[in-house]
């Protein structure tokens, strides 16, 4: 099974390059299951989501909480090593970087020995500015979803992200996915 995992900040494009990914393995006649989190076909995601919406120190680490349940329910569930296809899980290792500073290493870590890794993770970054721009596009925000925020998380996912290839989605959501298809297709040679 080819895990690909897809992370980064709110708003910076995650789920859509996870649909990207899926239609271009699917094109290629591939089994692909695609996991996004929170999802909302649980209780943990749908808990870690009504967290997500509410103001509060209490409800982040609700949020925080309820979203490493519902990952580790997802890989427990979908993912098997030894199945044929593609699994993408959006969402998944880098909600560490939400943790306080002190811990956000150990943390990462802590979680890092406990879930599957892949030489297929991408870590999806942009600028705070071009991020708030985007997220007062939509309907809703959420808890994490202001400037100072968005500066804080990214600056410590920065600091996680040695083993992860760092993708721009500054510019369009083709040039983006031009980047991540490149790489795709180098590791899928490789392996």
């Amino acid at each position: 099974m080819r895990l690909i995992i897809i992370d980064g900040l709110d708003a910076v494009g995650k789920d859509t390059h996870g649909l990207r990914v899926a239609e271009y393995y699917q094109a290629k006649g591939e089994d692909v299951l695609i996991r996004s989190h929170p999802a909302v076909d649980n209780m943990f995601g749908r808990w870690a989501k009504e967290a997500l919406l509410r103001p509060g120190t209490k409800n982040k680490i609700k949020a925080s909480l309820f979203y490493m349940f519902d990952v580790l329910r997802s890989i427990r569930r979908y993912y098997h090593p030894h199945r044929r296809g593609t699994i993408i899980m959006v969402r998944y290792l880098m909600g560490t970087a939400y943790l306080p500073r002190k811990i956000v290493r150990f943390g990462y870590s802590f979680f890092e020995h406990f879930v599957p890794t892949s030489p297929y993770m991408f870590y999806l970054d942009a600028p705070p500015d071009v991020l708030l721009k985007r997220i007062q596009e939509r309907d809703e925000q959420e808890v994490f979803e202001t400037y100072e925020a968005l500066i804080k998380v990214r600056n410590k996912a920065m600091l996680l992200v040695d083993h992860w290839h760092v993708i721009d989605t500054s510019g369009s959501v083709d040039d983006t996915f031009e980047q991540i298809r490149v790489i795709l297709e180098r590791l899928d040679k490789a392996s």
